[in-house]
């Protein structure tokens, strides 16, 4: 165990320094591809790139001694088209993500040699590296900047229509374009990068409606965090009734184990979830008759209880059989440790009888304290919580009757809120918890680690 204080969080992203204190939690993990699939999609496959490098505008080319040593000029020189384009993505440890695009450039325009003019083609390969870094945090926004964009030319091909093409022409056109390249595409990747930045971090900023019961704000908590192994993306989220106000919770940093082989991370704190499950799990009392014919256990309970009366409280032997009334009592609490997720839940549990003159005689008055058993999944998007009974402990409120030993209600109380109250918990957190769809990227095949 740490000496750090544990607050629990159920974790899709989040990281933080050893002096703060921690929130344990379940995190989320996607593989690497992904990512680079979501960037690849928005910067390359939409034509984003490809219609921001169509304004560039490319200075005239001049140069002494072309062809029979004439001086040579290119004007006009424009792009006709980019070919092949790629990305790939590397995180850079403390910084942010190192984005490489590599494409071929088909540039075309007018060739003055001498006094011969011509069409001129020109291929030519750029590799354009840019560190991407967020920063400015406020709000649940972030700003993102490019630092150290490097642009590399490699192999450059020239054709000229008449096929006369010198060594000294091909020299003129490589120094100029490495000259002038660069200062023009690294400003086309800023302007890209921070369209795309607005795109995909305006999933994480998001109002999303929790059945009818609510909404959830959901914002980054921090910056985003670059390690080595991946980019870990705390979210919180402002928890809202329909009509009503927020529900507050805590929003401190999170904690994020390390995952291997994984590119994004997301998490999600306990405290959020507790203010999730306070607006989902809003069971009214339940009252049911206790006979075998309601529930199995509810006949059990009520012939256990039977044998507990007093033998002169007449009022509570009459024929009337016992009711039940099941009252939540106070909002559950999810509790996150490694890799164990558990729902602490009070619950009253009164037996009474109804006599013939309509007064309520209130045979016991129990509390039982529960903790239920948590499985967490992704379906759909959503985060959805399937609880099942693990522990009850019960105590004695009160007895109009005189009861004071219910050590042997204790499983049939047990039996009687598995049958009964259970299912309808899990019916209501049965429409799950709904997600951002943060960075565009599916929540499908995901790791949940706790």
């Amino acid at each position: 165990m740490t000496m750090l204080k544990l607050f629990g969080t159920i974790f899709f992203c989040g990281l933080l320094s050893p002096s703060q204190e921690v929130l344990s939690g379940l995190s989320c993990a996607v593989s690497p591809g992904a990512m680079q699939k979501v960037l690849s999609d928005a910067i390359l496959q939409n034509g984003l790139l490809q219609q921001h490098l169509q304004g560039l505008v490319l200075p005239n080319i001049m140069g002494e001694g072309g062809l029979l040593n004439s001086p040579t000029s290119i004007t006009g020189l424009h792009l006709v088209q980019v070919r092949l384009p790629k990305l790939s993505v590397v995180l850079l440890p403390g910084i942010g993500v190192q984005l490489s695009i590599a494409a071929k450039l088909e540039l075309s325009g007018n060739c003055l040699v001498g006094l011969l003019s011509e069409l001129i083609d020109i291929l030519v390969d750029v590799n354009i590296t840019a560190n991407i870094k967020c920063t400015n945090f406020e709000s649940g926004t972030v700003q993102v900047v490019i630092e150290d964009c490097l642009c590399i030319l490699g192999a450059v091909k020239i054709k000229l229509l008449s096929g006369l093409l010198s060594l000294s022409v091909n020299e003129i056109v490589l120094k100029q374009l490495t000259a002038t390249l660069p200062a023009l595409l690294c400003p086309v990747v800023d302007i890209v990068v921070n369209l795309v930045n607005i795109q995909l971090l305006g999933t994480l900023n998001a109002v999303i409606p929790v059945g009818t019961a609510g909404t959830i704000h959901y914002q980054l908590a921090m910056l985003p965090f670059p390690s080595g192994s991946f980019l870990g993306l705390d979210l919180d989220g402002a928890v809202k009734q329909v009509g009503g106000s927020i529900i507050p919770h805590d929003s401190s940093p999170s904690a994020l184990p390390p995952l291997l082989d994984k590119l994004l991370v997301l998490g999600l704190r306990q405290s959020f979830l507790n203010a999730v499950l306070s607006l989902l799990v809003r069971i009214p009392p339940q009252t049911f008759t206790c006979t075998p014919e309601v529930f199995s256990s509810a006949g059990n309970l009520q012939k256990a209880i039977v044998t507990l009366l007093p033998t002169g409280c007449s009022a509570c032997r009459g024929t009337s059989p016992l009711s039940v009334r099941l009252t939540l009592s106070g909002s559950p609490l999810i509790l996150l440790e490694d890799n164990k997720a558990t729902v602490e839940l009070s619950v009253l549990i009164q037996v009474f009888v109804k006599r013939s003159d309509g007064l309520i005689l209130n045979v016991l008055l129990l509390k039982a304290d529960l903790s239920l058993n948590v499985h967490v999944s992704i379906a759909g998007g959503r985060l959805v919580l399937g609880l099942s009974l693990g522990s009850t402990s019960l105590s004695l409120e009160s007895s109009d009757v005189g009861i004071s030993n219910i050590s042997n209600l204790k499983p049939h109380c047990s039996s009687l809120l598995a049958e009964t109250l259970v299912p309808l918990i899990n019916g209501a957190l049965g429409i799950g918890i709904p997600l951002p769809n943060v960075l565009g990227i599916p929540l499908i095949k995901v790791d949940i680690r706790i």
